[in-house]
């Protein structure tokens, strides 16, 4: 009476875990976004799957949502993508959500992210990110898409293919601006691993004949150094919600760099 979401390699192969082995062979039923994909894993990993296979993508998740809920609410169901963790960027949310709701247990096997990996490598904050997914296909859209994100202030985490890399990057300029701080990784864990790193000029330049998956990681905008005077009206705000006033002068403290104590002081004092 479980849903297990187990992480697969995203390409190196050495990546798969000695857990996630033990899980697939264990296995009664694996919902999988590619059986045939599965079924090359297993074969590379050298294992042997007795579990019924089930195949699960965006196409067809919503119609196979009530049998894999009552199988994981029976029994032990096993969730897994082509690569990496099941449900980012991936099919299984609908999945996660409903077992939730019904009150089946849900546990997961971690294993590789390209998400994560291209942070880690990009040389650029780790603190505080976001991850916005696939960036939109057409240029007039992926330019509102990353207007959207203009005053983030968090490191972005994008997915791209390698055919549309180099204009999405050169909308990402014309947006951020040339000089924000960005890094561009590819192949993650495979042969031709590469991350480039540099501005959104040099690396809409260096993109060009790339291939392989694509991870972009662009530097979130520097936070406009506030006098904390100037806060205090956004701390009454939260306060005017139902925020306490010490969790509202945290709140926006951290948000702007800000000393919470003082902020809590000043707002004290401004208090109607």
């Amino acid at each position: 009476m479980v849903l297990i979401l187990a992480g697969t390699p995203i390409g190196n192969i050495g990546d798969a875990s000695a857990r996630l082995l033990l899980t697939l062979q264990q296995a009664q039923v694996i919902a999988a976004e590619d059986t045939r994909s599965l079924l090359k894993l297993a074969n590379h990993l050298g294992i042997k799957l007795n579990a019924e296979l089930i195949s699960l993508n965006e196409q067809n998740e919503l119609q196979k949502l009530d049998r894999l809920v009552e199988i994981a609410s029976t029994g032990n169901l096993v969730l897994v993508s082509d690569a990496g963790m099941p449900t980012i960027s991936d099919p299984g949310f609908a999945l996660v959500r409903a077992c939730s709701e019904q009150g089946v247990e849900i546990q997961v096997v971690p294993g590789p992210s390209s998400v994560i990996a291209a942070l880690a490598v990009s040389g650029l904050s780790t603190d505080r990110f976001s991850f916005e997914g696939f960036i939109p296909r057409k240029s007039g859209e992926r330019k509102k898409f990353f207007q959207k994100l203009v005053s983030e202030t968090r490191t972005m985490i994008f997915f791209e293919s390698p055919h549309r890399i180099t204009e999405s990057l050169e909308d990402a300029e014309a947006v951020f601006g040339g000089e924000r701080k960005a890094s561009l990784s590819r192949e993650l864990t495979k042969k031709f691993e590469e991350t480039l790193r540099g501005t959104l000029a040099q690396l809409a330049d260096l993109a060009k004949d790339l291939k392989g998956e694509m991870v972009l990681v662009v530097a979130g905008a520097e936070q406009t150094q506030i006098a904390p005077e100037g806060l205090v009206e956004k701390v009454l705000e939260l306060r005017a919600q139902g925020s306490s006033l010490k969790d509202a002068a945290r709140a926006v403290a951290s948000e702007y760099g800000a000393s919470t104590s003082e902020l809590y002081d000043l707002a004290l004092k401004s208090k109607p």
